[in-house]
């Protein structure tokens, strides 16, 4: 790594924006303390590489991960959340490079699933959670965010072709309310035991509002709830409806998930309707003027899902009570079409406290700690 140097924090401030080194805002200066501070933190070595990111393939280590951390404004309790995130982006299904340079406004979304969600900062999951004044959230999706525009390579117009881009391109981080949802935990669903903690990844659009008023104990309220959503996902001018690959997420608020209890219906279920149900017809796509769609042989009247694989719709609990639940579209495109990811969020990884056995007067070995204290 390139050691900068500056008269004063406010003067390397402006050199960092000035490089090109930050998304735009102010960010903490990273100093040579700071940045031992958070590798500390994380129990690996400085030198542990995470993978590679595109498109500039640059090497994810710790120590540039730790400083892309610091720069977001992450305590150290975060820092293990915004690894895992690195890990999960760097997973060759995930078309890093493809997804920096894509023209689609994509952008990676972190749900923090399992015991993380507490013991890494609070990642908020009720009310605004996907908003400002939650420092986790904000904090940790920045960190990811840095780490793909400085080690990634991504700088708009250059290597980073959105359009438009858009807010999640800043941050963009959740946590799953599992407590207070019907659902279980979403993690388990990728093979994780309740216990363990992990982020579930996926490149996603703004949210889309889906507004919704019912009533838990009519029976029909579950049919026009599941209807409302898979329209909105079915969106004809979405990505997904033309190119019928990619993911869906799903937030869903404590009213409406309630709904889908008190029908009955488990996350699998779920998933299954909604695939079933978002899909247009061949003449829909062909008046919206779409090259993807059966062709000229099918029935104008033949419905076309914009999903193929309903284990592609993440679905989970999230935000304040009331009338809206959250669909965020996806890219579907590159060599993977935009699937999922996941990686485990380590939290009890051993580190060395420096100075300790010197004060303690024993051996290295038995100077190791576990978990967050450790920092």
């Amino acid at each position: 790594m390139t050691l900068l140097e500056a008269r004063s924090e406010a003067d390397a401030l402006e050199e960092l924006h000035a490089l090109g080194l930050t998304d735009g805002l102010p960010v903490v200066i990273p100093t040579p303390e700071r940045v031992a501070a958070m590798v500390l933190a994380t129990g690996l070595d400085p030198d542990v590489e995470l993978g590679v990111m595109g498109p500039a393939h640059g090497v994810a280590s710790v120590e540039k991960v730790a400083t892309a951390a610091v720069m977001a404004g992450c305590l150290p309790d975060h820092v293990p959340v915004v690894v895992a995130a690195v890990r999960a982006v760097c997973k060759p299904e995930f078309d890093l490079t493809e997804m920096q340079s894509t023209t689609h406004c994509t952008a990676p979304l972190i749900v923090v699933c399992g015991p993380a969600r507490h013991q890494c900062g609070e990642v908020a999951s009720g009310f605004g959670a996907l908003g400002p004044g939650h420092r986790a959230n904000a904090s940790i999706g920045r960190g990811l965010r840095l780490a793909m525009m400085n080690i990634g390579g991504a700088r708009p117009g250059v290597s980073d072709m959105a359009l438009h881009g858009h807010p999640g391109k800043f941050t963009y981080c959740i946590a799953e309310d599992t407590e207070n949802s019907p659902f279980a935990p979403l993690h388990t669903s990728f093979g994780y035991e309740p216990d363990q903690s992990a982020v579930i990844v996926t490149g996603a659009e703004a949210p889309h509002s889906t507004f919704f008023t019912g009533d838990a104990d009519d029976p029909e309220s579950a049919n026009r709830l599941l209807n409302v959503i898979a329209a909105v996902m079915a969106n004809p001018g979405s990505n997904n409806a033309h190119l019928r690959h990619g993911s869906l997420v799903v937030i869903m608020n404590p009213d409406h998930t309630a709904v889908l209890a008190q029908a009955g219906l488990s996350r699998e279920d779920v998933q299954a309707e909604l695939a079933a149900r978002a899909a247009n017809s061949t003449a829909m796509l062909v008046r919206m003027g779409s090259v993807f769609h059966l062709g000229n042989d099918s029935p104008p009247d033949e419905m076309v899902p914009i999903l193929k694989d309903p284990s592609r719709i993440v679905v989970f609990q999230a935000g304040g009570k009331g009338l809206y639940t959250m669909v965020m579209p996806s890219w579907c495109a590159g060599p993977h079409q935009n699937p999922v990811v996941h990686t485990e969020i380590e939290l009890d990884q051993a580190c060395e406290v420096p100075g300790i056995a010197d004060a303690l007067g024993v051996g290295a070995s038995d100077t190791s700690t576990k978990g967050q204290g450790a920092a």
